[in-house]
């Protein structure tokens, strides 16, 4: 899909001012529908071209240094030839809106991560769009989308994208993700974004030839660092803070999936990202709606979501991989890896997340082989600031073969884990399908059009997993088409399958429970636990709601602690008639929510 004129963007030609950050160049030319035009040094110096021209959106431009090939804008938001080819003009106050948006606070939310290319079969935003009333009907808040920005290709995960500021093309482009973010309005629901600051793809990135953006002092799993804290790293933090502000004011979005912080190298006194919430912040105030920012980290630093001004990062909430992994081990007895820490004890490791927050909070990690984390203050941290998680894009489709869990444990025995998640004590988040027990696999896929990067992704995805045991056939081919296809959710699956249309109405009724009964504002000082790791029963008490889970395969009974009660929802029919006093017989593998009358 080209960017074109279309009737939802205004089509009048206007003067516009184009602009390139090039520090290194003895002269830039803007070419505009395959006319070069000389630009000049911007007032101000710091590297920085500029030129005015006519131009309507879709006219196509790009830039020459010093006489070279002719590349695209590296804040352009559209390519519509991909990557490789030129940008295309796009009115970021051009689209329609139909719906307004006060926005939607991170206090309260349910979280609902996404990818658009597999969420439907059609890959799309407007495939996307026509599932949103599955979302707002199950009680979900937020969409979280996967990264959306342009890649070399079709398919991906969108983690190696190349161009920061622009949408990717065969997902509908800038146009379709507008129209997206409305449709989700429409229904009710705020909408997140994965980014990536952390590092560009491995093919088609342009900005090296543009200035320093990256720098050889620092060097991160994919190589060379994000040049945030070298000569030139002024304008490398405006590029990528103006980026994340670009797309929550002109797509009206909710806030920002941060991926990997811990890899953004960056030795200066302010951090970047203590920068880019403090900016954040800023134009909440300006937009008059809350906005927010989720990072990922496995630093398990309290810094992360204090307030900057106590010398904190100031983002709103984090990741939490170690309820993740405490729910992991508990349910499927795994222990390789990073599970290794978890797996001893598993109900005592999720008790103490639970209640916690962080189960590695300074002592030692045998999979690091050293002292892992910090305490967060329990009395002052809020429980909404990490969001908790049975399954993401990581867990699911970083393992082999890219099962998810109810694939492990069938419907049955994944309804416990569900009421953990979205009854506990974090901002709970599902992973598309998550909510019926979806068993279509979520694989490792790539369409990397370079025939060499392409053959060395697929070969170091069968090393990682040789090691473990796994022979090359039992790999997907990330190449394959058919690898994606297979990660494309079934949506008759609840409709087939009575046991996954029973977890589909538990899912909806635990998130009703969610809204109805947990207030804003609880710490974690307000969540106790009492478990049994021989007896394998585990009582959760988050504020007014209390989560029983019985993990063992015989009858339990369980202590619930001063009461009266009111049972809410079971697993099991026969749990939910008898109103519990004092204590709570639940069969196997059940979970019973209560409230404290």
């Amino acid at each position: 899909m080209s960017v074109e004129v279309s009737e939802v963007f205004q089509a009048s030609e206007a003067v516009r001012v184009f602009e390139v950050w090039a520090p290194h160049a003895r002269e830039v030319s803007l070419q505009l529908n395959g006319r070069p035009r000389p630009m000049r040094p911007a007032p101000g110096g710091e590297g920085w071209w500029e030129v005015e021209a006519e131009a309507r959106p879709g006219a196509r431009y790009g830039f020459a240094l010093d006489g070279g090939e002719v590349l695209p804008d590296p804040r352009g938001r559209a390519l519509p030839e991909g990557p490789e080819g030129l940008s295309a003009v796009v009115d970021p106050t051009g689209f329609a809106w139909r719906h307004s948006w006060q926005g939607l606070a991170l206090d309260g939310a349910v979280l609902y991560e996404l990818h658009i290319g597999t969420f439907t079969a059609a890959g799309t935003f407007d495939g996307a769009a026509e599932r949103l009333g599955h979302l707002a009907d199950l009680g979900v808040t937020h969409v979280q989308l996967m990264p959306v920005c342009p890649f070399p290709g079709r398919h991906g995960w969108g983690y190696d994208g190349v161009a920061p500021w622009a949408v990717h093309e065969p997902y509908g482009g800038p146009e379709g993700l507008y129209r997206f973010v409305d449709a989700a309005h429409g229904h009710g629901l705020g909408v997140v974004l994965d980014v990536v600051h952390n590092h560009l793809g491995p093919s088609g990135n342009r900005l090296p030839a543009f200035g320093p953006y990256f720098t050889e002092r620092h060097h991160t799993p994919w190589g060379a660092a994000v040049n945030l804290d070298g000569p030139g790293s002024d304008q490398v933090r405006a590029y990528f803070v103006g980026s994340a502000l670009a797309f929550l004011r002109d797509y009206r979005l909710d806030g920002l999936r941060l991926d990997a912080v811990h890899a953004l190298v960056d030795d200066r006194a302010e951090h970047l990202l203590a920068e880019l919430s403090a900016a954040v912040e800023a134009l909440a105030e300006a937009e008059r709606r809350p906005l927010f920012l989720i990072a990922e980290s496995d630093r398990n630093d309290p810094r992360t979501v204090a307030p900057r001004s106590s010398h904190g990062l100031g983002l709103d909430a984090q990741w939490n991989d170690d309820f993740h992994h405490t729910l992991h081990c508990a349910w499927t007895g795994e222990s390789q890896g990073y599970y290794e820490d978890f797996a001893r004890a598993p109900l005592a490791a999720l008790a103490k997340t639970l209640t916690c927050g962080f189960f590695h909070d300074g002592g030692f990690s045998a999979f690091r082989g050293r002292r892992h984390g910090r305490p967060l203050e329990r009395s002052g941290v809020q429980t909404h600031r990490l969001v908790g998680y049975a399954q993401t894009h990581d867990q699911v489709g970083n393992r082999a073969q890219g099962d998810r869990l109810a694939a492990l444990l069938g419907p049955v025995r994944a309804a416990p884990v569900a009421a953990l998640v979205l009854c506990g004590p974090f901002t709970p988040m599902l992973f598309m399908g998550e909510e019926w027990g979806a068993t279509t696999p979520w694989q490792y896929f790539t369409d990397h059009q370079d025939r060499e990067l392409a053959d060395a992704v697929r070969d170091g995805r069968r090393r990682e997993f040789a090691a473990h045991g796994w022979t090359a056939t039992e790999v997907p081919d990330p190449q394959d088409p058919a690898t994606r296809d297979r990660s494309c959710l079934d949506w008759d699956e609840p409709l087939r399958d009575g046991a996954k249309a029973a977890l589909l109405d538990w899912s909806r009724r635990l998130v009703a429970i969610r809204h109805r009964h947990l207030p804003p504002g609880l710490r974690l000082d307000q969540v106790r636990v009492e478990f049994d790791e021989t007896d394998r029963w585990l009582v959760l008490h988050n504020g007014p709601l209390t989560v029983a889970v019985n993990l063992a395969p015989e009858p339990r009974v369980l202590p619930l602690g001063p009461g009266p009660f009111t049972s809410l929802a079971a697993t099991h029919p026969t749990a939910h008639q008898e109103p519990p006093r004092g204590e709570v017989a639940l069969p196997p593998n059940s979970a019973q929510v209560l409230l404290r009358t």
